[in-house]
């Protein structure tokens, strides 16, 4: 993640400012072993490197990704390691990508551990893909990525002893000593040795019985008293985020039959003044969420339901605890935020996904990692994110959207919120009335267990089945 540009603000911070924000790598992610596999599994990792000193200020793999199969392969789902030695078991690496030709916005960069050290290799730096990146036809590759690391404290690194570095490698080749890996499988290159390859889950394997929170939304209005029975808060309080003096209006909440489906609508409003403005959230009233799967069925909107358009919107589903002192480091927030019309610097339609360790109001200082595609992203979409462990997983529609580190786990349980917000007025200055809808089909959660999409999918479907449309046995607390 570029540092230098400016982040999402958190849809759950109360506060107004927003800056350019501090992205850390993260450390401690558990390895998903590989092995060898011959090319004719479709894909073929190419390496160079840009530095080939046995020590370096910053190790530079430069990599391309080649599609020698002959079905076409989504690179979202297509995950590269590059393996190292640590300089000191306490050391941070941060990543960088210089240049690439899918765009340095379309790759992300991850750091882990290795369940079974050598040598040569104890970490890895995991490269990624957001659905930005497209697809790899037969034959194609990626072009140049033109990726850097060194250490957070810019000392100095020791090459020589990394598994995956190859010093005499100044020109692009097939290179087996970084792996290549799709949907979890290995596909290219052997892993340094005792981290051999392990099975993919299958997504046709029921979860196991776990606590689980799913609700289909089937109210007649934010009245309705089984909304708070059922462990909802409809906001009501004033303050952030968003335009000062705006208000937060349970009414902005409303249910409707859609084929056979109640949905959720959540209804902002403005004239253009902060007085006009009216914000919309729902939340669990209880902090009982943390590890495992969350998932929703969101509909996000490009332009308003009335009135003229362009003002800067945000539509989220999110978990998020209390941040109990500046730059508290247990605090936690996972978000999905659409901006339609762009804003914090972003000029048109982006999708976010966003994982907080920890921030400070003010000054503004904050610690997340980030994953983005610049396109529209109206219509309905299904939302999961995966936390264990190790990492957080960012899904949409199924395709991987984002993978942040350990170092932005949480330490504390959160709650789940919907909300629909602007973040100022400078979009649209018309007074002009213009309402804004982000509708919610369902959520569900379940407790310490990643699942995958088409997991979510059929519990969803079980539940639907058996005609139920609330269920809560995630334990308080």
């Amino acid at each position: 993640m570029n540092p230098a540009r400016r982040n999402p603000r958190s849809s759950g911070l109360r506060t107004a400012a927003a800056s350019a924000a501090v992205a850390l790598a993260a450390t401690g992610l558990a390895a998903l072993p590989s092995s060898a596999s011959a090319a004719a599994d479709g894909i073929v990792v190419q390496y160079r490197t840009s530095a080939s000193g046995a020590s370096a200020d910053q190790s530079e793999p430069w990599l391309k990704v080649r599609n020698a199969g002959s079905a076409s392969v989504p690179l979202s789902g297509v995950k590269v390691r590059y393996y190292f030695k640590a300089d000191s078991p306490s050391a941070a690496y941060r990543f960088a990508c210089s240049w690439a030709v899918k765009g340095c916005a379309n790759i992300t960069g991850t750091f882990g551990t290795l369940a079974n050290p050598t040598a040569t290799a104890d970490r890895y730096l995991e490269i990624g893909f957001t659905a930005g990146a497209g697809s790899l036809a037969p034959g194609a590759d990626t072009g140049d990525m033109q990726l850097r690391f060194h250490q957070s404290s810019w000392a100095s690194l020791v090459q020589s002893d990394d598994y995956s570095f190859g010093p005499d490698r100044t020109a692009y080749g097939d290179w087996s000593k970084v792996t290549a890996h799709v949907s979890g499988a290995t596909v290219w290159g052997e892993a340094p040795g005792g981290n051999g390859p392990t099975d993919p889950p299958d997504p046709t394997d029921p979860p196991g019985d776990a606590p689980t929170l799913f609700d289909d939304f089937d109210y007649s209005s934010h009245t309705d008293p089984r909304i708070g029975a059922n462990g909802w808060s409809v906001r009501s309080n004033s303050g952030g985020p968003g335009v000062p003096g705006a208000t937060w209006d349970p009414a902005n909440v409303t249910f409707a039959s859609q084929s056979g489906n109640s949905v959720m609508n959540l209804e902002t409003s403005t004239a253009g003044t902060g007085a006009s403005t009216e914000h919309t959230e729902i939340l669990t009233k209880s902090m009982k969420f943390k590890n495992g799967t969350y998932a929703s069925r969101v509909k996000f909107s490009d332009a308003p339901r009335s009135g003229p358009d362009g003002d800067r919107i945000v539509q989220t589903f999110f978990t998020i605890n209390d941040l109990k002192a500046p730059m508290a480091d247990d605090y936690a927030e996972y978000d999905f935020e659409y901006l339609p019309n762009g804003g914090w610097g972003e000029p048109a339609n982006i999708l976010y996904t966003t994982s907080w360790e920890t921030y400070r109001p003010d000054p503004w200082e904050a610690v997340n990692a980030h994953s983005e595609v610049r396109a529209s992203y109206a219509g309905w979409h299904d939302l999961v994110v995966t936390i264990d462990d190790h990492r957080i997983t960012y899904y949409v529609d199924g395709q991987p959207f984002g993978t942040h580190g350990a170092a932005y786990l949480p330490e504390r349980p959160m709650s789940i919120n919907f909300n629909q917000w602007l973040i100022d007025l400078q979009g649209q200055p018309s007074t002009t009335p213009r309402a804004y809808d982000q509708q919610v089909d369902y959520v569900l959660h379940v407790k310490d267990q990643v699942l995958t999409p088409a997991q979510v999918n059929a519990m969803v479907g079980a539940y639907r089945g058996a005609g139920t449309s609330f269920e809560d046995t995630v334990p308080a607390g």
